[in-house]
């Protein structure tokens, strides 16, 4: 089955130095070919580290992909810039996103 995507652009709302920002890192413009613009949000979240990655998850089962800046609606704008090429797959096409979003609060 051909899975029909679409391009798009996640572009930051918020400056860097709004407040929003506080619990998530500042990612800048990020393209990724995705089914819908919430997939878009959610493709962009998978690139980011997760804590079920790490050896430092809080809790079997717990997931940080939720709290990702990409899936805010304050942070990130989503805008449809047309179909994607033929041969296109789901995920980040341009852009860098971090994967140092998980920061340790120990001392």
């Amino acid at each position: 089955m051909h899975e029909e995507l679409k391009i798009y652009r996640l572009s930051p709302l918020a400056e860097p130095d709004d407040p929003n920002w506080q619990n998530a890192s500042y990612q800048g413009e990020v393209v990724v070919a995705a089914r819908s613009s919430g997939d878009a949000r959610i493709v962009a979240s998978e690139a980011e580290l997760d804590f079920l990655e790490i050896d430092a998850k809080p809790a079997e089962g717990v997931t940080t992909d939720m709290a990702s800046a990409f899936r805010s609606e304050k942070l990130y704008t989503v805008v449809e810039e047309g179909p994607a090429p033929d041969g296109a797959q789901r995920g980040v096409l341009r852009g860098e996103v971090s994967v140092d979003n998980i920061i340790s609060t120990q001392l």
